[in-house]
């Protein structure tokens, strides 16, 4: 299938560069492009792509607020276009908040020295995103209802579920109903360690399932989430602020404890010892992703035996699948976010057509369940 792509920036340099390399993959084609958010949402009604890329910084609109626009009017998977620092993180943030699937870091250089290496990214993000999940467009959100998620109780999911919400859905595919048709109750266990992956569309699920946890929550947690290294501090003090429980970005020598989540820096690896002591280790080149998943929850298979509880929420790809096979040979308990709440059913998948998923449920149940299963 053909991918049709939208293409909005105020430079016309980049629109055309952006343009010619999209154009360049015999499977998608640009159908127009935009100079500002108002052009954008113009061209999405008009022209219905199948996928949008945005900057941020446009006249007469911004991109966020094309994006929220675009989210209410005629839902479409958007691909932020971001600068590699704080206040480029801040603003991702923003537009993941805002509805859009997934980011690129805006890199002129880049796009100059490596020009190969940029169009196998940006060409396999617009596919990537192309098959995401528009069910859940303009629905999630990093930002708190009214009054601040600390003023919602703990175990109430941050929507509101109907009572068979936690069952699996019949239009699930049928390896997937057979894990989750064994999982209505989560196995209730002394946990050392609540481990969390993820990839597209994580920023939006870890929020809404961190948020649901008390601030006593009993078990350590760690979490890893692709993303660039000038990312997650600024990810973990968005989640710190929305959360009961405290949220860091991991330094080299951190003690896991109750309350507290500790997330994998951008562009290194994070392990786990048996005494609980992080250890932050460089970014490994033949490694597809920094952090990567599987790294993680290896070290913690090695550390915990049994008394882990990993969930794999969605994400392209399959990281996260074999650090699961280890953890699952010593005893501990899998979960996976089920297909129809997944931006991405990439990750999950692997989980469960390796046949390593304990409990497949949707995500605005996964922190409840958490909390059943670890107080």
């Amino acid at each position: 299938m053909v991918v049709k792509v939208l293409v909005v920036d105020d430079s016309g340099f980049f629109r055309r560069r952006v343009s010619e390399i999209l154009s360049s993959d015999p499977n998608i084609t640009v159908v127009g492009t935009a100079t500002n958010g108002r052009e954008a949402i113009d061209q999405a009604l008009a022209l219905k792509p199948d996928v949008i890329t945005m900057d941020y910084e446009m006249p007469l609109m911004d991109g966020i607020t094309s994006v929220r626009n675009i989210m209410q009017r005629c839902p479409t998977p958007v691909l932020m276009f971001s600068s590699l620092t704080h206040e480029g993180a801040r603003v991702t943030l923003d537009a993941l908040d805002a509805g859009a699937v997934d980011f690129l870091p805006k890199n002129f250089e880049d796009i100059s020295r490596n020009p190969e290496k940029v169009k196998q990214l940006l060409c396999e993000k617009v596919h990537s995103i192309s098959r995401s999940n528009r069910r859940g467009f303009g629905t999630a959100s990093l930002t708190p209802p009214a009054g601040g998620s600390s003023s919602r109780p703990a175990s109430v999911p941050s929507t509101p579920a109907p009572a068979a919400r936690s069952q699996p859905s019949v239009s699930q595919p049928p390896v997937e109903r057979h894990a989750a048709s064994a999982s209505a109750a989560p196995k209730r266990k002394a946990y050392k360690l609540v481990a969390i992956g993820t990839s597209t569309g994580g920023p939006v699920a870890l929020q809404r399932v961190l948020t649901q946890l008390p601030a006593n929550f009993p078990t350590p947690i760690v979490l890893i989430q692709h993303m660039p290294a000038a990312f997650t501090k600024a990810f973990a003090e968005r989640l710190d602020k929305l959360c009961k429980i405290n949220v860091k970005e991991a330094e080299d020598g951190d003690i896991l404890r109750p309350g507290l989540a500790i997330l994998a820096p951008g562009g290194k690896q994070m392990m786990i010892d048996g005494r609980g002591t992080i250890r932050i280790l460089p970014g490994d080149e033949r490694l597809n992703y920094k952090p990567c998943v599987d790294i993680t929850f290896g070290s913690a298979a090695k550390s915990y035996n049994d008394k882990v509880l990993a969930v794999v929420l969605t994400g392209m790809g399959a990281d996260g699948r074999e650090g699961a096979r280890l953890l699952k040979q010593g005893g501990s308990q899998i979960w996976a976010q089920d297909e129809a709440s997944c931006v991405i059913y990439g990750m999950p998948m692997a989980i469960v057509k390796a046949n390593l998923a304990d409990a497949v449920y949707p995500l605005d149940d996964i922190g409840r369940h958490l909390v059943e299963a670890c107080l």
